[in-house]
């Protein structure tokens, strides 16, 4: 033995310090705690997924069904134009009372849908979001103002389908 070893004391075994079991109960609820974050990522995760999927399907659906509604309005519309041309001897006049019962029932069919006219009156200011001046025409009313419509135009909930053609009068 080396003389300087007989000398020292013993070693004693590292003592265990309280910041060790504090460590290792740390660790363990830390792990714990990711466990458990983990999944609630993952349940939350599958939920937006069916949640995506579930929107999916029903916009599918409305597409796929969204004039149903529509179509079945203008059936009535189908059956009294069956019915104007299955009459074989029907007077002019008679044909011409159909039509515009057919007219009607097919203006309200387009109305209950939200399908509006533009048919604006002689002297309207023209509106370009809602006209489609076909020409410019003198007359004696004020400028920019519409004179004639050619073609009624539609709306559709407030969005225009399809415009007014109309003349307009020319700046004098």
């Amino acid at each position: 033995m080396n003389p300087n070893e007989q000398d020292m004391p013993p070693a004693d075994p590292a003592p265990e310090t309280p910041a060790e079991p504090d460590l290792a109960a740390e660790l363990a609820a830390l792990q714990a705690k990711n466990t458990e974050l983990s999944d609630a990522y993952l349940r939350a995760k599958a939920e937006a997924e069916n949640t995506r999927r579930r929107a999916e399907e029903e916009m599918s659906k409305a597409r796929k069904f969204a004039v149903e509604s529509f179509a079945e309005s203008l059936l009535p519309v189908t059956d009294s134009l069956t019915a104007a041309i299955s009459i074989p001897n029907a007077t002019p006049e008679q044909l011409l009372e159909g039509v515009h019962a057919t007219l009607r029932q097919l203006t309200q069919a387009l109305e209950r849908h939200k399908v509006v006219q533009i048919a604006p009156p002689a002297g309207t200011k023209f509106d370009p979001h809602h006209h489609q001046a076909i020409s410019v025409v003198p007359a004696e009313q004020e400028a920019n103002t519409v004179v004639a419509v050619l073609q009624k135009g539609y709306l559709i909930a407030e969005r225009v389908l399809r415009p007014a053609l109309v003349t307009v009068a020319a700046p004098k």
